[in-house]
């Protein structure tokens, strides 16, 4: 049998790495190129447990680079796309990269799977390009693959922007695209930017909680596992259940921010007096929970993981992981520092107290 080979985009990330690990495990004649350009959230250790296996290659380099990205690619069958500039309060402080990343990145990354004839091009977005969860008449209620885009910030901009490139190549070009959009997912491996391994490292160092605003924005939460066999379900399903569609990835299991600061503490056995509030952020969507009932009903993927179970697993992995986790944060340059001081500012005086 021929082996399958598989550009992966973005591949040293949080998602990405998982995902491979998942891939590793469930198919064994597969090769893999993994390209990612290491920016702060990109980490070589999250790979550490693969880099020896004969399977995988990996190519430093920026996926708005077009000859870089052509040269890895070729030979490959498939790409799935997770490469992005993904933090929504990064997005508000430094808007042009992640246009520049999630537009153009995105476009460099099509244009070589049309001219390369990928067979399947599965682009990794984002419940946020729905802006509020809500159906036509303004209630509140999951999102469908339906409802139009009412991104609320520059990074929910520019994924959908992506999306809207990823559709155009297949209805004009043919390449064979699926597009999925995940809620929040978390687990194991991902940087400490993101609400619950923030809440984790904040209270693993004795700092306090930033809660924004009131606390009561909801969000759907999906554990890393969960949001991999999704992935996988897609990428092994016949073209004609997949290609030119898009899929919600999500659970239903909403929770809002003080839930999960309150369940953190609960599970690290540390009083509920270690949260703080802080101002909310501009554009701050109020309510977002994926409808994934397409996915479920077309491939028959079903969650396995509820959130109680996966914060345990999590916690568990951040504190297990210390040197991992003081390596990342070693390893801040100076405008994730100041961008990080300029979001939790308020927070920081607090924290020197403790």
């Amino acid at each position: 049998m021929e082996q399958r080979a598989i550009f992966v985009s973005g591949g040293a990330g949080f998602i990405g790495s998982n995902f491979i690990r998942y891939l590793l495990k469930s198919l064994l004649d597969v090769h893999l190129v993994i390209f990612d350009k290491l920016t702060y959230a990109g980490n070589l250790e999250n790979l550490a447990y693969i880099c020896d296996d004969p399977r995988v290659r990996f190519v430093h380099g920026d996926i708005c680079d077009t000859e870089v990205v052509s040269k890895a690619m070729k030979g490959c069958s498939q790409v799935i796309h997770f490469a992005a500039e993904t933090h929504v309060n990064r997005s508000i402080v430094d808007p042009g990269t992640f246009m520049r990343t999630n537009v153009e990145g995105t476009f460099t990354l099509l244009e070589s799977a049309r001219r390369l004839g990928i067979e399947r091009f599965i682009h990794i977005s984002t419940g946020e390009v729905y802006g509020n969860a809500e159906a036509p008449d303004g209630t509140m209620r999951p999102s469908v693959e339906t409802d139009p885009f009412k991104p609320l910030s520059p990074y929910a901009v520019s994924k959908a922007e992506a999306d809207k490139l990823a559709f155009s190549y297949w209805t004009h070009f043919g390449v064979p695209v699926v597009i999925t959009r995940g809620s929040n997912c978390y687990g194991h491996y991902q940087y400490p930017e993101k609400q619950l391994p923030l809440f984790i490292t904040h209270a693993l160092y004795g700092r306090f909680l930033p809660i924004y605003g009131n606390g009561r924005n909801v969000r759907d939460w999906i554990y890393i596992d969960d949001y991999c066999a999704a992935l996988m379900s897609i990428l092994i399903a016949p073209a004609d259940l997949v290609v030119g569609e898009i899929f919600n990835i999500g659970t239903g299991d909403e929770r809002n921010i003080l839930q999960n600061a309150h369940a953190v503490l609960d599970l690290l056995a540390l009083p509920s007096n270690r949260i703080t509030f802080v101002g909310d952020r501009p554009g701050h969507v109020r309510y977002r929970s994926n409808d994934a009932c397409k996915l479920r009903k077309r491939l028959g993927w079903l969650p396995r993981i509820n959130f109680h179970e996966g914060l345990e697993r999590t916690v568990e992995w951040y504190c297990d992981h210390r040197s991992w986790l003081e390596h990342v944060l070693a390893k801040q340059d100076d405008s994730v520092k100041s961008y990080q001081a300029l979001v939790i500012s308020g927070v920081l005086m607090l924290n020197e107290q403790v």
